[in-house]
C-alpha cells in the first residue's frame, strides 16, 4: 500500500463527512450591450458593507456572491444558485458577466470603485480600492473569478501549510483543466504592453492560453514578486507579510497617502496596504473579529481554512461553476493535504512562478514542458501522475457518499488531459471563432444572456425571496448602526488600524 492510500484510509468517516466548502463568486454587472454598468449597487440588494452573501469586490459594478460553508457539493451549488436567482431578479435588464475577463471597459479613471457608506470601516474599504487602482490600474481589478473556501476538522497549521505547498506545486493542473479565459476585449489592454494576438476586430487572445486571468496580464505585481513568501510554516509566512505591511515602498511613498487637496490616495505607503492585497493562488485564512487584522487572527488562532483563488468563471455554466468542478477541487485538495510535501526553497518558488505563467499563456501547446526540481517534464505527463494519485481519494469519497460521482470526475479530467481541445479554454476559443466571428464580447454577452434566461426560468419560492429581502433590509440597518457608532475621526481610525501592533498575536 502506498503512503497516500494509507493516509486517506486513516482519515475517519466523521472527519471526511465534516469537510466543508464555500464559494465566493465575482461577476461584473453590464448593460445589455456588454459594457460595464455605471449604476450604483442596487439598493434592493442591501448594504455591500454588511450583507452576509451579496457584496461588491473592487468596483461598484462588480458583484460578489457568497455561500456559507456547506457539507456537500450539491448543497453549496444550490445555495449559490438561490443567491444568483435573487440578484438576477433585482438587477432588472442588467447582466452578470459570464467571463472572468472583463466586458467592454471605459477609460480607467472612470471605472467606479466600490462605495460602502460613511463609517470608518466603509471609508477604509473605498480608500483601499482607490490605492489598488493607483498601484495596478482599475482595469486589472475588474477581472473576476471563483474563490473556493475549504476546510477539514482536526488539521494543524503545519497540515494546512503542507497542503498549500503542494497546491502551489500542482495548481497548474487546475489552470489546464478548468481555465476558461484565453481571450479578452481589446479595451482591457489599452495602453499596456502585451503579447496577445488579434482575434476578430476588437478581441485579443493567445492560441494555447488557458487562463489570461492567472497570467502576466492578470493579478500580477512586479513589486510583490520580490516578496518570495515561503509557505513552510505559519511563522515564516506571517513574518514575510508583516514586513510587506509595515515597510514603506518608495514608489508608493511617491503616491502618498493623500493628494494635495487632502483626499485619500491609498491606505498606506507600504508594499501591501492590507493583507488582502497579497496575490496568490491560495491563501491560509481565519475568520476575523470586528476591527481585527487578518494577520493577527492567523497568528493568534491559527489557520481555519484555505481560500483557493485560481479558478476562472466557467462561461458555459450559469453559476460560473458546476458540481463536477467542486468535486474535482475536493479531491485535489485532499491530495494536496495527504501527499508528501517537502519544504519549499527559493529556487522552487521561482520554478512555480514560471510554471504558472507558462500554463496560463501556453498550457495547451503541444509538447509543453514545465520545471520540476530543476528538470523538464511534459505538462500532460505530470498531470496524469497527479490524477492517478487522486484515484484512491475519489474511491474513498464514493464509498462514503455512495455512487461513483468522484470517480467520474477523475475520468472526465483524464479525458481532458488526453484531448486538450475539450478543455474549457479550448471550447471558449472554438465557440468564439465558429459562432461569433472572433468576437470575445459577442461570445461572453451571449453566455451572460443565456445564464440570465436560465436563472429567471427557475422557480424561487416566496419564502426564499422573503428571506433575502429581510437580509437586505437588516444589512442596511446594520450599516447605519455602524455609521452612528463611530466616534474616531477617520485619520485616527486609519492610523490605529494600520499600526504594527495590530498585526501581533
Amino acid at each position: 500500500m502506498n503512503p497516500l492510500t494509507a493516509r486517506i484510509q486513516a482519515l475517519s468517516d466523521e472527519r471526511l463527512t465534516a469537510m466543508r466548502r464555500g464559494i465566493e463568486k465575482e461577476s461584473l454587472r453590464t448593460d445589455t450591450r456588454g459594457w460595464l454598468a455605471h449604476t450604483s449597487h442596487p439598493a434592493s440588494l442591501g448594504s455591500a458593507l454588511t450583507h452576509p452573501c451579496i457584496t461588491t469586490d473592487f468596483s461598484e459594478s462588480q458583484l460578489e456572491l457568497i455561500t456559507a460553508p456547506n457539507a456537500d457539493a450539491m448543497s453549496c451549488l444550490a445555495e449559490l444558485r438561490q443567491v444568483h436567482q435573487f440578484v438576477q431578479r433585482e438587477i432588472g435588464d442588467e447582466l452578470m458577466w459570464a467571463s472572468s475577463m472583463p466586458c467592454e471597459l471605459p477609460p480607467d479613471e472612470t471605472i467606479p470603485i466600490g462605495r460602502y457608506g460613511s463609517s470608518n470601516v466603509g471609508r477604509a474599504k473605498s480608500v483601499y480600492r482607490m490605492g489598488l487602482g493607483l498601484r495596478y490600474g482599475r482595469r486589472m481589478q475588474t477581472i473576476s473569478g471563483i474563490h473556493y473556501n475549504w476546510s477539514i476538522p482536526g488539521l494543524s497549521n503545519d497540515d494546512y501549510f503542507s497542503l498549500i505547498r503542494n497546491f502551489r506545486r500542482h495548481s497548474f493542473l487546475l489552470l489546464l483543466l478548468t481555465g476558461a479565459s484565453p481571450a479578452a476585449c481589446r479595451s482591457f489592454v489599452d495602453g499596456r504592453a502585451h503579447e496577445l494576438e488579434p482575434l476578430g476586430a476588437n478581441s485579443l487572445y493567445l492560441p494555447h492560453a488557458t487562463s489570461l486571468r492567472m497570467g502576466r496580464l492578470g493579478y500580477q505585481s512586479d513589486a510583490q514578486a520580490a516578496l518570495n513568501v515561503s509557505y513552510n510554516c505559519l511563522e515564516g509566512y506571517a513574518a514575510s507579510l508583516h514586513g510587506a505591511l509595515t515597510t514603506p515602498h518608495p514608489p508608493y511613498e511617491a503616491i502618498g497617502v493623500r493628494n494635495p487637496g487632502g483626499e485619500y490616495n491609498q491606505l498606506a505607503t507600504s508594499l501591501l496596504q492590507i493583507e488582502n492585497e497579497f496575490y496568490g493562488t491560495i491563501r491560509p485564512k481565519r475568520t476575523i473579529r470586528p476591527g481585527e487584522r487578518a494577520l493577527h487572527a492567523l497568528r493568534e488562532r491559527g489557520v481555519e481554512y484555505v481560500e483557493v483563488r485560481c479558478m476562472d468563471l466557467d462561461p458555459f455554466e450559469p453559476l460560473g461553476i458546476n458540481v463536477e468542478t467542486t468535486r474535482l477541487l475536493d479531491i485535489f485538495l485532499l491530495h494536496c493535504l495527504l501527499a508528501p510535501s517537502p519544504q519549499d526553497t527559493p529556487q522552487e518558488l521561482v520554478e512555480l512562478a514560471s510554471n504558472q505563467h507558462k500554463t496560463a499563456a501556453h498550457g495547451r501547446e503541444p509538447g509543453l514542458t514545465l520545471e520540476r526540481e530543476g528538470s523538464a517534464i511534459a505538462i500532460v505527463d505530470w498531470g496524469q501522475e497527479i490524477l492517478a494519485a487522486c484515484a484512491p481519494i475519489a474511491e474513498r469519497l464514493d464509498r462514503l457518499q455512495g455512487g461513483h460521482a468522484h470517480a467520474d470526475v477523475l475520468k472526465m479530467a483524464g479525458g481532458r488531459l488526453r484531448a486538450l481541445d475539450s478543455t474549457p479554454s479550448a471550447r471558449v476559443l472554438s465557440t468564439i471563432t465558429r459562432d461569433f466571428g472572433g468576437s470575445f464580447r459577442g461570445f461572453a454577452l451571449a453566455q451572460s444572456e443565456q445564464a440570465k434566461r436560465h436563472l429567471r426560468a427557475l422557480p424561487l419560492d416566496a419564502a426564499t425571496i422573503g428571506r433575502f429581502v429581510r437580509m437586505s433590509h437588516d444589512s442596511v440597518l446594520e450599516q447605519r448602526r455602524r455609521e452612528a457608532a463611530d466616534v474616531l475621526p477617520f485619520e485616527a481610525y486609519r492610523e490605529r488600524y494600520l499600526s504594527p501592533e495590530q498585526l501581533q498575536p
